[in-house]
C-alpha cells in the first residue's frame, strides 16, 4: 500500500492546526490521492458550511476507497497537479482525509508553500532527470501501445523527479494534451497503465501525473523537450507513435 505517511500521522493526531507548516510540507512533498468518476473527471465533495465544491484528497488509495466508495478510483496528484485542478475549476479548498481524521487546507496556502520553497518543473528545487528504473522503462514501453487510444494525448515525458530540499524521489509522467484541463484523457491513460500494463512492486517509487495543455503550457512543454527525458509522441491524424530515449541510438517508430 502506498501512503503519505507523514500527512496521515499529522491528520490522525489531530495536529493539522498546530503543525500546519509540517502538514503543508508533507502535502508538497508526497501529494495525495484524488477520487475520480467513471469518465476520469475529479469527484468533488461539498463544503458542509456553504455547499461550495471542495477538492478531496486522501492519504492513500485504500483510504479513498473506504471513505468514498462511490468513486471508481483515485489518482495520485502532486502539488502542481492539485494547483492545476484548482486553477482550471475555480475550487480553492482542499479537504485532506486520513483513516481517522480530516482537515481543510486553502489551496492558496499550498501555492505559497511552493513559491517559498522555489519549486518549479525544471528548477533547482524539483529536478527532473532521465530514469533507467525498471518501472520508468515499463511505463515508457507500455505507452507505445496505449497512447493511440487517447487521441487528445500528444506527448508523454517519463522522468525521475527529485525534490532537492527533502531528497524525496518519485517517478513522473508529464502529459501534453489537446483538451481542457483537468484532462480526463490523461487520467484514464494513467489508470490504464497502472491497472493493466505496469505492476508496481513493493518498494517501487510513487508515480505522479501532471497534465499540460499544449497551448497554455507551451513554455513548460518546451522546457521538457530540452531535458533529454524518455519521450513518447503520438500523431492522432496518422496514428504514428515516436519514442525518443537515450537507450536507443536514434528515435524508433
Amino acid at each position: 500500500m502506498t501512503i503519505n505517511g507523514a500527512l496521515a500521522d499529522i491528520l490522525d493526531r489531530g495536529a493539522a492546526a498546530t503543525e500546519s507548516e509540517q502538514l503543508l510540507a508533507a502535502l508538497a512533498d508526497h501529494g495525495v490521492y484524488v477520487p475520480v468518476q467513471g469518465n476520469g473527471s475529479v469527484l468533488f465533495l461539498q463544503n458542509s458550511e456553504d455547499g461550495a465544491p471542495v477538492l478531496p484528497g486522501y492519504v492513500s488509495e485504500e483510504c479513498c476507497a473506504e471513505q468514498l466508495p462511490e468513486a471508481v478510483g483515485a489518482v495520485h496528484c502532486d502539488a502542481l497537479r492539485l494547483l492545476d485542478i484548482s486553477q482550471q475549476t475555480g475550487v480553492g479548498l482542499l479537504a485532506l482525509h486520513s483513516a481517522t481524521n480530516w482537515a481543510r487546507v486553502p489551496l492558496p496556502l499550498l501555492s505559497q508553500t511552493l513559491r517559498e520553497r522555489g519549486q518549479q518543473v525544471g528548477g533547482q528545487q524539483l529536478r527532473l532527470t532521465w530514469s533507467t528504473h525498471p518501472v520508468a522503462v515499463a511505463l515508457r514501453d507500455a505507452l507505445v501501445g496505449r497512447v493511440r487510444r487517447f487521441p487528445a494525448v500528444r506527448t508523454v515525458w517519463v522522468s525521475q523527479a527529485r525534490r532537492m530540499d527533502t531528497g524525496f524521489e518519485h517517478l513522473m509522467l508529464h502529459v501534453a494534451v489537446d483538451e481542457p484541463l483537468p484532462s480526463a484523457s490523461a487520467h484514464r491513460l494513467m489508470e490504464t497503465l497502472l491497472a493493466e500494463d505496469v505492476v508496481l512492486p513493493d518498494g517501487a517509487p510513487q508515480v505522479g501525473l501532471l497534465a499540460l495543455n499544449t497551448t497554455t503550457h507551451a513554455a513548460t512543454i518546451a522546457e521538457l523537450e530540452r531535458m533529454g527525458l524518455d519521450t513518447v509522441r503520438s500523431e492522432a491524424a496518422t496514428g504514428r507513435v515516436e519514442v525518443v530515449s537515450r537507450e536507443f541510438d536514434a528515435p524508433r517508430q
